[in-house]
């Protein structure tokens, strides 16, 4: 059906096995989502899904087209429509509802979230540089130091790792272990940390 799926992410917590070895783990909450359609492009065909449903006392929220959409397919109403990649291996269904079930424990899946925000930083924290003297006859504690080229070509190179905005941008993380699920109260436990703030939206893809 799908090959990827909404979740949230919940926070961090720990997993001890059998033989009292401890092992960090992220929560992520995935709300079962809603097939809704098929969508075909010129190079790629991808499924549209609903994703975390609207309380009927916040249907007044929804915006009018997009409970027109909704109501064309027969659908209830959710706060956000993404497009995810198809299983080939599986028939299309309209409406069909889709959650935890769609993993199994043991198995590698791949994350995609956002990274936190941190604004504009310095080289020593968004490179790890190590800095210069610490001295107090040194000026040059936490700055960037020479970073132009000499006579030839006498400009800075494209490309050289500099102060700037850090953050707030899309990383994948591959291979990501599901160590336990919880289908009583939709959560996966996936070992190691993800990308992203409390609460804030991750995709998961399978394999």
């Amino acid at each position: 059906m799908i090959k990827e799926i909404i979740a949230k992410k919940i926070g961090m917590t720990q997993l001890f096995d059998e033989a009292g070895n401890c092992t960090g783990v992220t929560l992520v909450e995935i709300e079962p989502v809603c097939t809704l359609e098929k969508v075909t492009y010129p190079t790629k065909e991808r499924v549209r899904i609903g994703v975390f449903k609207v309380p009927e006392k916040r249907l007044f929220r929804v915006k009018k087209p997009q409970a027109g959409y909704f109501k064309k397919l027969g659908s209830e109403s959710y706060k956000m429509i993404k497009e995810v990649l198809p299983d080939p291996a599986q028939e299309f269904e309209s409406l069909k509802k889709i959650g935890i079930e769609l993993f199994s424990e043991g198995e590698k899946v791949d994350i995609q979230a956002t990274v936190k925000g941190r604004g504009f930083q310095g080289g020593m924290k968004r490179h790890g540089w190590s800095g210069q003297p610490g001295g107090h006859g040194s000026t040059m504690h936490r700055r960037l130091g020479s970073a132009g080229a000499c006579a030839t070509p006498s400009k800075i190179i494209k490309g050289i790792k500099m102060p700037g905005h850090m953050g707030n941008c899309l990383r994948t993380i591959k291979n990501i272990e599901v160590l336990k699920i919880d289908k009583e109260r939709n959560i996966l436990f996936l070992k190691g940390s993800l990308p992203g703030s409390p609460n804030s939206v991750i995709k998961i893809r399978k394999k």
